[in-house]
């Protein structure tokens, strides 16, 4: 399993929450304490948004403990919206094209979980996605997949229904093919103004992921960055945050149906 945060508020620099914290991201990467396995070693990446619409993406093959261009980039950019990722693979490759966070004109997206069997159903995934999407299929992981699938159902005008949509999709394909294992997702989204972001699973088992704000900044990790006392508060099983700029909060129930 993966290890993610996420930021939206008033801009900071990226190295005060994926460098600077006791327990960062970069920290995690190395130890973390929650995940399914305590590296993450297989690649990182970095999503932010600046002056223009769409994000910049900075992505890398290199474990983030080891990769000294990654503690300079955090050092001089400052973003009020940007996503941090460092992978572990669930079987497929490590490549730059299999890193997260994943972009598209105005959209970010990034994940942690599984889709059970995905070598399986790889294939139909993919029919998921139309032509005109297909072309931006670089790489051959389930996340991407799953983000071009959702752009195609509508991600840019409703982030929650047409995640539970491809979700649905895949459960369904999961399904044909017989399969037994747990789709399991905790999954960041955002077009430079929301964030939304997902925990969720088939099994009750979905990635851990919690939230906290601090005047007005809200910022949503895979497991804390600092002491568990400090504010931090667990998304519950099957639910979706959804904040806006000025920290407003909503956590919802989130269903899927296959």
């Amino acid at each position: 399993m993966c290890r993610f945060l996420a930021y939206l508020g008033e801009p900071i620099f990226l190295s005060d929450l994926v460098c600077a914290p006791a327990h960062s991201l970069i920290h995690q990467s190395m130890h973390a304490d929650e995940g399914k396995t305590p590296t993450n070693g297989d690649g990182f990446g970095l999503g932010w948004y600046g002056e223009r619409e769409e994000p910049g993406l900075y992505r890398e093959i290199r474990p983030a403990w080891s990769d000294e261009n990654l503690r300079s980039l955090c050092a001089q950019v400052r973003s009020r919206l940007f996503f941090a990722h460092v992978r572990a693979s669930t079987g497929t490759a490590t490549t730059r094209a299999n890193c997260h966070p994943f972009g598209l004109g105005r959209q970010m997206f990034m994940h942690n979980g599984q889709v059970g069997d995905y070598a399986r159903i790889k294939r139909r995934m993919e029919a998921l996605i139309p032509d005109t999407l297909y072309e931006h299929r670089l790489g051959t992981g389930d996340t991407e997949a799953i983000f071009l699938a959702a752009l195609a159902d509508g991600l840019a005008e409703d982030a929650v229904g047409a995640t539970a949509r491809t979700l649905g999709r895949v459960l369904g394909l999961m399904r044909d093919a017989g399969s037994t294992q747990a789709l399991r997702f905790a999954a960041a989204q955002s077009d430079g103004t929301a964030l939304t972001c997902f925990r969720w699973s088939s099994d009750g088992r979905p990635p851990s992921l919690y939230w906290r704000r601090v005047a007005g900044n809200v910022l949503v990790v895979s497991e804390p960055v600092d002491e568990r006392s400090a504010g931090w508060v667990p998304i519950a099983p099957n639910h979706v945050l959804v904040a806006r700029p000025g920290g407003e909060v909503r956590v919802l129930p989130f269903e899927v149906a296959a």
